[in-house]
């Protein structure tokens, strides 16, 4: 009796690529494989003579000259700051922010700003391969519009500090607002928040205490600026008698669902009470040269046993927010600070991009690789221009020849989003009036 065919699974995508870098399990490229994708879930990652067999495709896309990567996370941005993209370049931070950010923020931050600036923002990054953000800015609600309409994976900040804004009045009012926005986004598939403390300079004791247990109780990230300049590190001395982190230690607030952001000036014991709790890192290496912050000890974190992620900050301190720009830098300062060139390499700043960030927030069982059962959160690289040619290692040109204007498609939870490197969520008749809109505004 012969055996019956079994016959092909029915799937709703199929992509087919020349490489595919999974980033775990770690090191690996695979040549002339396809992801099959069903209900936004990755199903499988076989061989693409295989895949045409075993399943049966709703839809089919054919990458026969692109690199396939999980996509990118950037684990810190403001993205309404992208409204004031080069409004105040070569100012040190504090400057930067007391002569020309705050005022700007004063005079002009609302709902209507942050909304119209997270569009720009989220569309430029969901361009260059960004999949998922972790941002932190006032009116929260309005960056959840805007990310919801682009179709971007998003971590808000409930952000919380001791002097009023545009926003709210004290911390208990930017807690009250942020905590109302979180509940009123609870189910959304895309949308998730995190508490967001400026930072120690902006925040009190009181504040923290009440973050750290709200953060418990909710079960969500903490996001916060950390060691940025050495000023901040004299300043915490002067006034609490401790380290910026050790006051954090000291309040409670260390622990595995601590994202310190920057974390350039860190001594021995800094590193060890990071390691110890096990914190994240969102290494921002463009932002830090630009505002002649520092560079971070990357190696070191890294040799801690603390996830790293990347991120560009926002566009008022980049100017761009890209990713692959970073990992690039991330690459370059690590070896200029090691004196070794074997430092940072290719896979391990593709590794920091994508699941060190994914694990900072908590949400690597979804995103960050390509495994069965994560979401199908994925960028596809074109590799025949001739400017990049030859290619001998892909992962290597990803980090060294690629870039975001190499990015031709897409997709975060299986719905493309990009295609043939346009935006099919908002045109770009649309971006160039709400840039232009606020430029005049901001000009004024």
């Amino acid at each position: 009796m012969k055996a019956r065919k079994m016959a092909p699974t029915p799937i709703d995508l199929l992509i087919d690529a020349r490489y595919i870098i999974p980033v775990e399990p770690f090191n690996t490229t695979l040549e002339h494989h396809s992801v099959a994708i069903r209900g936004g879930r990755i199903v499988d990652i076989i061989p693409s003579d295989q895949a045409r067999l075993q399943y049966a495709a709703s839809e089919t896309v054919n990458l026969p000259e692109h690199i396939v990567t999980p996509g990118l996370i950037n684990l810190h941005t403001h993205a309404a700051m992208t409204l004031m993209r080069g409004l105040a370049d070569d100012l040190p931070l504090m400057r930067w922010l007391q002569e020309a950010i705050w005022p700007a923020e004063t005079k002009h931050v609302s709902h209507a700003f942050v909304r119209d600036g997270s569009l720009l923002a989220g569309a430029e990054m969901l361009r260059g391969g960004i999949t998922t953000c972790n941002d932190m800015y006032f009116f929260p609600q309005a960056s959840a519009e805007a990310f919801d309409r682009l179709g971007l994976r998003a971590v808000l900040g409930i952000t919380v500090i001791d002097f009023p804004s545009q926003y709210a009045s004290d911390a208990d009012d930017y807690l009250h607002k942020g905590l109302a926005s979180f509940e009123s986004w609870r189910d959304h598939p895309l949308i998730r928040f995190a508490l967001a403390p400026h930072a120690p300079y902006t925040v009190s004791n009181r504040s923290f205490e009440r973050i750290g247990t709200l953060a418990g109780e909710l079960e969500i990230p903490i996001h916060i600026h950390i060691h940025e300049t050495a000023d901040e590190i004299a300043n915490s001395l002067r006034d609490f008698g401790q380290r910026p982190i050790a006051r954090l230690e000291s309040l409670g607030l260390l622990g595995p669902n601590l994202i310190g952001v920057h974390a350039v000036h860190l001594d021995r014991h800094d590193i060890e009470r990071l390691s110890h709790h096990r914190c994240a890192i969102a290494h921002c290496p463009i932002s830090n040269m630009k505002l002649a912050s520092g560079a971070a000890p990357v190696t070191q974190l890294l040799e801690h046993g603390l996830s790293v992620g990347l991120g560009s900050d926002g566009a008022a301190s980049n100017n761009r927010l890209d990713l692959w720009r970073e990992m690039l830098q991330a690459s370059l300062l690590a070896k200029l600070d090691t004196g070794s060139a074997s430092s940072l390499p290719a896979h391990q700043a593709l590794r920091m991009a994508t699941l060190h960030g994914a694990r900072a927030l908590g949400i690597d069982d979804l995103t960050g690789s390509l495994l069965p059962g994560k979401a199908a959160d994925l960028c596809a690289l074109r590799i025949d221009d001739p400017d990049s040619l030859p290619l001998f290692d892909p992962v290597s040109h990803l980090l060294y020849v690629l870039g975001r204007h190499c990015v031709t498609d897409v997709w975060v939870d299986g719905q493309r989003r990009v295609k043939g490197g346009e935006l099919l969520q908002i045109t770009n008749t649309e971006l160039l009036s709400i840039a232009r809109l606020w430029q005049n505004k901001l000009r004024q």
